[in-house]
Formats: C-alpha cells, sequence, structure tokens
C-alpha cells in the first residue's frame, strides 16, 4: 500500500509540495529533485523507515479540498502571514493525520491593490474552484472580495480587515478574524474619563480606513463628557513639511491629547515631526490604536525613540508554551527564507491568520463528515443576484454548510480563546502599554464588563479604575492637564461691550491724544482678580465690541462663531445662551425687578378702618361671631336662666354676650364646662383678630407715607401704560413675553434716563416703571433712594457670568478660581471701589390688608372645637333625658299617633323646657327663718313642687321625706 507522508515544513522549500498528498516514493523523488541539503533529507528519510517500521497505514480516501489566499506578498506583513497560514495548515494535520479531508492553499498576491484582489479573488473562484478565501489584508481590498463570496456562497476569512463598514449583517459570506478596529473606542475613551481629560484630537490617516474610526470614537468619547474640537488628517503621501505644518496647527489650540490611528509607517513620521516640535514634551498626551500598538515589539516596525511616553491599546494575548514554541518555530523558518530578516516575534495578525486556517481546516473536515458536504461549484442560472460576474462563476455547492462550521468552531488558539460570535471575533481583552525604552510596559487592562483594571484579573470600580504608574512625555509621572494655553500661539481674545451708560460693570475709554483704549470696571477687575487666583498663567487681552444695533446676544454669538475666546462684561447667564457657549459660575446677585416711583398719599378716607382687613375677613368674622354665640346659647340655654326668655330677649342676650367678648366686659355666667371651653378659644381668636387689626390699623394711620406707583405687573398690564428697559438687554424680550406691546417698551441706557422717564410718567412722554436686572438698580437706587423703590423680582435669573466656548477647559478652573475671589475679601473691596457704600433702600411698606387665609388656622380650630362641644352636649342631653323624650315622642293628648315631626317637635319642647339643677339659698330679708322658694321640678319624679314662702321648720319636718331632693330658687 503506498504511504502517505505530510512533511512538516516541506511547502517552504518545496513550493508545490504543499498542493496534495505525497506517497513515500513520491516524497524522495521529490526531494532528491529539488537538492535539499543533507539535513532535510535525512529527517525526512528517517521519518520514511519510522513510518514503514511501525506499519502506520496511510489513508487512501483523502479529500483536498482548495482553499485560496489573497495576502499583499510584496510587503513585509504579507508573507511573515503566509509563513503562520502555512505553519497552521501542517502543524493541523500533522496533529490530525487520520482526517478524510485536506486543504490545499492556492496563494494569489493582492499587491496592495483592490483591483488586483478582485481579480485575484475571481481566478480562485473560476479557475482553482476554492472553498473559501483567507484575506485579503485591508478592509479596502476585502470590500469587493467580500461582495463576491457572497454572490458565490464563498466563506470569505479575514484575519486583518477591522473596518466597520464591512457588516457580517449585510454579506453574510464574511467572516472577521480580526476585531474591528472600533471596538477600541471605548477603550480610549475609558483612559479619557479615568482621567479626567475632556477634549480629544484624533490625528487619523487620509483614508477610508483612518477616517473610519472617527464615528464610533466621537460617540465614545461623547459618553464619557468628552469632545472633539479639532482633528486633523494626513495622507499617506504627505510630506514631512506638511505634516510639520499640520503639528504646528495643533501646538496653537490648547488641547493637549491626541488619539492617533494610522498606518506604523506613517506613525513613525508622525512621532518623529512631532518630536522635533516639541510635542513630545511634558504636559501633552498620545494615545495610539491598536494597528501602531500591534507592531511595537517588531524590531524596525516603529521608530521608538521618537515615541517615548505614548500610551498603546493592543488586544492582550496570553503566553503559553504553544505560543513560545510556535514563536521559535516561525523565527526559524521566517530566517531559513529571509536571512536578512531581523529577529523578532509574530504579531498580533500572524497570531490570528494561524488561528483562522486551523479553525478553517477544522470546519473544511466537520462540514465534510458531518453531512458528506460537496465542496464542488455548481452553475448559476437566473436568480436574484445583479452580479452578472456572480452568475457567470457559479456558487459553491457546500458554501452554506461550510459557512455554519466555520462560525460554530470554537478554539484555544495561540491569540487565545478563538471564537465567533454572529460572523465575527469575540472581542478579546484589552492591554495597555506605555512606550518606555525599545519596548512596551503593559500598565492596565480593560474589558467592556469589567473596565479598566490595573491588573490582570482584578475588577475595580469606574470610580477607583486607574492604571499603573505612566511615564508620559518628557519622562514625567505627573498626569497631564490634558490642556494647556499656547504659549507658542496668540492670546485670548476677549471680547468686552462698549456701553453707554452703567459705566460702573464696564467702562471702555479712548484717549484722542494717544489713541490708546482703558477699558476698567466691576466685571474687568474681577474677571483679573479671577486670572491671578487661577494655578497657572493666561494670557489674554480685551477687545472692544462695539455695534450700535447688536444686543448682548449678539455679542455671545461672536465666541459661538469662534471670533473671540471669551465675553467679559455684565453678561447674563441665560438657558437659551448656555446652548451654544459655556458659562462660569456667576459673580452677582440674580433676578429681574422693577423700579417705581413712591408718590404721596394724600388721600382723606373716613373709612379707613376698614381697610385693615379685606372683606372675605370682615364677612368670616361676622359669621363666626354669630356661630359662637348660636353654639353657646344652645348649651346654656335649657340650664341657664340668663339665656331664657322671649325670643328677641334670647337673641338679644346671645349677640351681645359675643361681641361684648371684644371688650371682654360681658357679665352673664356661664354653668356648662362645654361653653366655657366654646368662650375660652374663642376669647384667644379675638385676641389675635384685634391684635393684628390694631397694628394694621396704626401702619395705615402712622408709617405709611409715601406708596409706589404700581404694585404688580398685572396693575401694569391693566393700565396700558409704558414701561422702560436697558437697551441692548434679553429684559425686552422677556417683557414681550409677559404680554406687553412693542409699542409700550421704550429703552433707556443710563440711571439719569431712568429718573427723568418715571418722574414724567407715560402721560408725559416717560414711563410709569422700569425693569432691569437687580444689579443695576441696586446701583440707580443707590443714587435715587428717596424716590423711588424697587418691587419685588419678577424674573429669576442666575446672574452675571464669563462666556467661553462649549466644552471649553477653561470654565472649570475659571469657576473654581472665581469661589476663591468671592468667598474672601476681595471681591467686597472691589464693590466697595466701584459702587462705594451703597444706602439700604428701605422697600414701600405693602398696604395690602388681612384677609381670610391668614387666620384660617384659627377659625378652623374653634369651629371644630365648637361642634365637638354642641355633639358632645347633645350626647349627654339624650342619654341624661332618654326616657323623658321617648315618652314625648310616645304620648299624644288627643291620643292620636305622633307624625316624626310632632315627635321632632315634642323633643324641641323637652328640650326648651328649663332645667335648674342649682340650689341657691338666702336669707329672706324680713327674718332670716325664711326662704323664698319656686319649684320647677317634675313631681312626677318623686320630686316635691313647693312656691311660696317656707320656714326653716317646715323645711325639717316629717313631711318632707327627702328634703335633700328639694330644688329651690328664688333671693
Amino acid at each position: 500500500m503506498p504511504l502517505l507522508i505530510f512533511f512538516v515544513g516541506s511547502s517552504y522549500n518545496l513550493p508545490r509540495l504543499h498542493r496534495r498528498p505525497q506517497t513515500a516514493d513520491q516524497l524522495l523523488i521529490s526531494l532528491n529533485s529539488k537538492q535539499m541539503d543533507r539535513r532535510v533529507l535525512f529527517s525526512a528519510s528517517l521519518l520514511f523507515l519510522l513510518m514503514l517500521r511501525n506499519g502506520t497505514p496511510t489513508p487512501t480516501a483523502v479529500s483536498e479540498v482548495s482553499v485560496g489566499v489573497i495576502l499583499s506578498l510584496e510587503t513585509k506583513p504579507g508573507w511573515e502571514s503566509l509563513t503562520s497560514i502555512r505553519m497552521a495548515v501542517d502543524d493541523f494535520y500533522a496533529l490530525h493525520n487520520n482526517y478524510t479531508t485536506r486543504i490545499a492553499l492556492r496563494v494569489l498576491d493582492s499587491k496592495q491593490n483592490a483591483v488586483d484582489a478582485a481579480a485575484a479573488a475571481v481566478d480562485l473562484m473560476k479557475n482553482s474552484k476554492v472553498a473559501a478565501i483567507i484575506g485579503p489584508m485591508s478592509s479596502r481590498e476585502a470590500e469587493f472580495v467580500v461582495v463576491l463570496g457572497n454572490a458565490t456562497q464563498t466563506p470569505v476569512i479575514s484575519y486583518s480587515a477591522s473596518s466597520p463598514s464591512l457588516s457580517v449583517t449585510n454579506t453574510p459570506y464574511f467572516v472577521r478574524a480580526t476585531i474591528k478596529y472600533s471596538d477600541q473606542c471605548p477603550l480610549i475613551a475609558a483612559i479619557v474619563k479615568s482621567y479626567g481629560w475632556h477634549q480629544v484630537i484624533p490625528i487619523y490617516e487620509d483614508s477610508v480606513y483612518g477616517a473610519g474610526i472617527l464615528p464610533s470614537l466621537i460617540d465614545s468619547l461623547q459618553s464619557v463628557d468628552a469632545r472633539v474640537p479639532n482633528r486633523a488628517a494626513i495622507a499617506p503621501s504627505a510630506s514631512d513639511d506638511r505634516i510639520a505644518a499640520e503639528l504646528y496647527r495643533l501646538k496653537t489650540l490648547p488641547t493637549r491629547i491626541f488619539v492617533v490611528h494610522m498606518q506604523p509607517s506613517l506613525a513613525s513620521r508622525l512621532f518623529r515631526i512631532a518630536t522635533a516640535a516639541g510635542m513630545l514634551a511634558e504636559g501633552y498626551v498620545w494615545i495610539a490604536t491598536d494597528i501602531i500598538t500591534n507592531v511595537v515589539d517588531m524590531v524596525g516596525a516603529l521608530d521608538l525613540t521618537a515615541m517615548q511616553g505614548v500610551i498603546g491599546v493592543r488586544p492582550h494575548v496570553p503566553s503559553s508554551p504553544e505560543l513560545e514554541r510556535f514563536t521559535t518555530r516561525w523565527r526559524a523558518r521566517l530566517r531559513r527564507e529571509n536571512p536578512d530578516d531581523n529577529d523578532f516575534d509574530p504579531s498580533v495578525y500572524q497570531l490570528w491568520a494561524y488561528d483562522a486556517t486551523q479553525a478553517l481546516a477544522a470546519a473544511v473536515e466537520r462540514a465534510f463528515t458531518a453531512g458528506g458536504s460537496d465542496f464542488h461549484w455548481i452553475n448559476r442560472t437566473g436568480g436574484s443576484s445583479s452580479i452578472h460576474l456572480a452568475a457567470e462563476l457559479g456558487a459553491l455547492k457546500a458554501g452554506p454548510q461550510l459557512l455554519a462550521a466555520v462560525q460554530s468552531t470554537s478554539l484555544s488558539g495561540l491569540s487565545g480563546e478563538f471564537r465567533f460570535h454572529g460572523g465575527e471575533l469575540n472581542p478579546p481583552l484589552f492591554e495597555i502599554i506605555n512606550f518606555v525604552g525599545r519596548g512596551g510596559r503593559t500598565v492596565g487592562f480593560w474589558t467592556p464588563s469589567s473596565g479598566i483594571s490595573s491588573e490582570l484579573g482584578s475588577i475595580e470600580s469606574s470610580a477607583a479604575a486607574k492604571l499603573k504608574v505612566v511615564i508620559w512625555p518628557g519622562e514625567s509621572t505627573t498626569v497631564p492637564r490634558g490642556w494647556e494655553v499656547p504659549t507658542g500661539g496668540k492670546k485670548l481674545q476677549i471680547a468686552v461691550p462698549v456701553k453707554n451708560g452703567f459705566n460702573q460693570f464696564v467702562n471702555v475709554e479712548r484717549d484722542m491724544a494717544t489713541n490708546a483704549t482703558t477699558i476698567t470696571g466691576f466685571c474687568i477687575d474681577v474677571f483679573d482678580a479671577v486670572m491671578e487666583a487661577m494655578p497657572y498663567t493666561v494670557l489674554y487681552k480685551y477687545i472692544p465690541f462695539k455695534d450700535s444695533a447688536a444686543s448682548y446676544d449678539d455679542l455671545v454669538s461672536q465666541v459661538y462663531y469662534k471670533n473671540f475666546d471669551a465675553v467679559v462684561g455684565d453678561t447674563t447667564i441665560l438657558a437659551n445662551r448656555s446652548h451654544y457657549v459655556d458659562f462660569t459660575l456667576p459673580y452677582t446677585e440674580s433676578g429681574v425687578a422693577m423700579v417705581v416711583p413712591l408718590v404721596q398719599d394724600n388721600s382723606r378716607n373716613g373709612w379707613i378702618f376698614l381697610k385693615p382687613l379685606t372683606a372675605d375677613l370682615w364677612l368670616g368674622g361676622v359669621a363666626f361671631f354669630f356661630f359662637t354665640g348660636m353654639v353657646v346659647w344652645a348649651i346654656e340655654h335649657r340650664i341657664n336662666p340668663e339665656f331664657r326668655g322671649s325670643p328677641p330677649q334670647q337673641i338679644g342676650t346671645t349677640l351681645y354676650f359675643v361681641f361684648a367678648i371684644l371688650v371682654f366686659s360681658h357679665k352673664e355666667k356661664l354653668e356648662s364646662n362645654l361653653s366655657r371651653l366654646v368662650v375660652l378659644i374663642w376669647v384667644f381668636v379675638v385676641l389675635i383678630l384685634t391684635s393684628s387689626y390694631t397694628a394694621t390699623l396704626t401702619s395705615m394711620l402712622t408709617v405709611q407715607q409715601l406708596q409706589p406707583k404700581a404694585y404688580s405687573i398685572g396693575q401694569l398690564l391693566q393700565s396700558k401704560n409704558r414701561v422702560g428697559y436697558q437697551d441692548g438687554s434679553f429684559v425686552h424680550d422677556m417683557l414681550q413675553r409677559l404680554g406687553f406691546s412693542k409699542g409700550r417698551l421704550q429703552n433707556y441706557s443710563t440711571p439719569e434716563q431712568y429718573k427723568d422717564a418715571m418722574l414724567k410718567g407715560s402721560t408725559l412722554g416717560g414711563v410709569d416703571v422700569v425693569f432691569d436686572e437687580i444689579p443695576y438698580l441696586n446701583l440707580f437706587l443707590s443714587e435715587y433712594c428717596t424716590d423711588f423703590t424697587m418691587v419685588g423680582r419678577i424674573y429669576k435669573t442666575d446672574g452675571f457670568g464669563f462666556v467661553f466656548p462649549r466644552g471649553s477647559p477653561l470654565v472649570a478652573d475659571v469657576s473654581r478660581a472665581m469661589l476663591n475671589v468671592t468667598e474672601g475679601n476681595i471681591m467686597t473691596n472691589i464693590e466697595r471701589k466701584w459702587f462705594g457704600d451703597q444706602r439700604i433702600c428701605a422697600p414701600a411698606i405693602n398696604s395690602s390688608s388681612l384677609d381670610v387665609w391668614r387666620f384660617g388656622g384659627l377659625f378652623l380650630v374653634t369651629g371644630t372645637v365648637s361642634i365637638l362641644c354642641v355633639m358632645l352636649h347633645i350626647g349627654i342631653f339624650i342619654w341624661k333625658e332618654w326616657d323623658d323624650l321617648r315618652a314625648a315622642a310616645i304620648n299624644s293628648k288627643d291620643g292620636r299617633v305622633l307624625s316624626i315631626w310632632d315627635k321632632i317637635a315634642a323633643w324641641a319642647r323637652h328640650y326648651d323646657s328649663f332645667k335648674d339643677n342649682s340650689s341657691v339659698i338666702t336669707r329672706n330679708k324680713k327674718t332670716d327663718q325664711e326662704l323664698s322658694c319656686k319649684d320647677v321640678v317634675n313631681t312626677d319624679d318623686g320630686l316635691l313642687q313647693l312656691s311660696g314662702t317656707l320656714s326653716i321648720s317646715d323645711v325639717s319636718s316629717p313631711n318632707f321625706a327627702s328634703p335633700e331632693r328639694m330644688v329651690a330658687s328664688g333671693s
């Protein structure tokens, strides 16, 4: 039986040997024909003899499956990857020599060109009838090859095409055996967040590959509150002068965080020029993507002397004995074929190429043995495909089965866990590299689920996520701030408003003799003090902004349009402005109010005593007077003779009693504790009411001599009079939103204009009130306190703040420095310098009357107590008089049955009956032994009814069996 020998390593020295299995005789003939060296010939002979001795059977039914390989063989990474692919085939079948399939590699060169790559794919599909294609290397070359593979049901496995634009969803026969370069964007954002940076500038290769990372990078940075204020695209063919010019442009910007995404060769040039420009110095941060970091260990791939302090990210490859053995064999094999090559380790791309090839070999065997898949091509006619070339090529019959087998493959490869999910390689663990010396040192790890950790396998919270100590550019271990004021660039251009009034805030003066401009004012001094409190030096200069037709909104928009770097002045922080610019913390009080003239109150009103209380309080008070009187009458009527008599007499007594409480002069004596409780609460309420009334009336009669001309916006809207505002202020738009028509609004600029306009009034061409922000009104009132007053705060704002562009890193530092200024004596001294010791103007007394709602709690208490006492009194009455009430409801003098109304009337009469259970005994004027008695006792209860004059001896006679039951009254 012919013996099959699969000789490891023969495919490099014998380029055609790998195409089909060889018998032992054919192998020896081939070896002799190639004139191999003695060591290879000896190894082959020894292997042949061992196989004969052991009697190893040679498979007779081996199916050869052609697999295409499209690489850029003119490049170093191309033939290095080819070495890995061939070694993967050799190693796989050396380990699985009993498999019934063998993949035969058909290698073609793409020549780093997308057209040649597509032509190679057509050649492989049409002539070689390949079952799958490994490659191409770049995403640009892979785009059309993937479309062809999808149309012909041929899996295309790329270990280096990392562009997210190659979608496995739209082209399901594309299998990505590498990571997308967008997978590292969340890692870059996590690094930015961990150090508190807020602005990043991408520097990328000006190609589809380079620009493709921007959408994912910007989205990831925005998720951690970081912005991309600028970017730089470097063409692969750009000259050194062009690169230098772009870097010097970036140097004039404040941002010092750069993310570099380009091919290693272009990156080396970039970093050499950046080092010469002084941009690899202290304070700068450079972050390299995986395409650069993956080759950091390859000698000569990068100019590491120009990259000291750079941070790089790359997939983590775990060390293993298998990887070490492979690296040794890979170096030896590469050295034999290319003696001039330097000695270095394979990159992760070569490891992915190795693992992808072994995964494909395993999938071919599984697809062939599981269902007897036929790796032949079939002709395709018609169909929905719009690619006529694909129809001409046909389709791989076993394409769907092979694709499923590849996507379900999972193995522990040289690069780590090699597993596909949805046609793409699962994102691996990333490691963060610090470029130091002649290589890189690992300073941290990152996974999407656990975030950044300083040690492999440790889990740290996002708040505590830190890397190991990083050596930054300039050999500094201090974490860079991320931005600097560009010393080599221009100073900050700060716009200052030119005002015609209220110059204490901002004053711009020009010396006509020297043509020099002097800018002073409260806002200017505050900003200068804040800049002095900054932890670093900021260079700036003030530029007057004068436009007679411009408003403060127009001034703020100049920062948004990048005409100025900031605005310093009396600029109010508003929500609509914050959509376009950033404000610092406010340094003045906030709000909009109105100032009104004070007018003399010369009115003579004879009914002024009614004004302290509103009508509802008057009515409520009177109602509770009557209510309290009714409660007292209801409780006292049956047992107190003071509250009996004819109906007019009872009404008069009751009203006199409750109203006499006002002066606490009532003479009626209360018999029930319940009525005493009601009156006690009511006396307290009356005391509060009378005290409040007295205080308010006193204020009206004595204190209030001046009063504001208007109190509220409602009064102004109803009056239709004109109102004023400061020229250029946002108050104009605010008043229109409140309902003031444009014709009723008049703009003014100075405090003197405010005064003159309000003294004239609307009838003489002025205004009734002026609306403005509180800082301006305080300044106005410090000069005209006796004639005007400020009424309320009708609109809340956040005060004055300094304006910077959106996302400016200066905002946070300026705000912190402002706190140091405003909390100390510096702000007090500045205010005293520009505003002096402002007089405290007492606001006009608001003479609004007292309303019922201010005493609602008192009325609730007295009403509740009164109702509870009445209910308790009625309950006691029913309990004590239940037998009499039942008898009164049953008995009828005429013998008829009583209706419900008759029963109620009978109960009312019973309740109205007087029951005097008191005993008042006084001596008669005539004799000390006589009593004047008047009996009201019901004889049916066994009580004796008495009348007339009785002596004591009569009372003690035996006729009085129970004298203690006698109820007597009289004098």
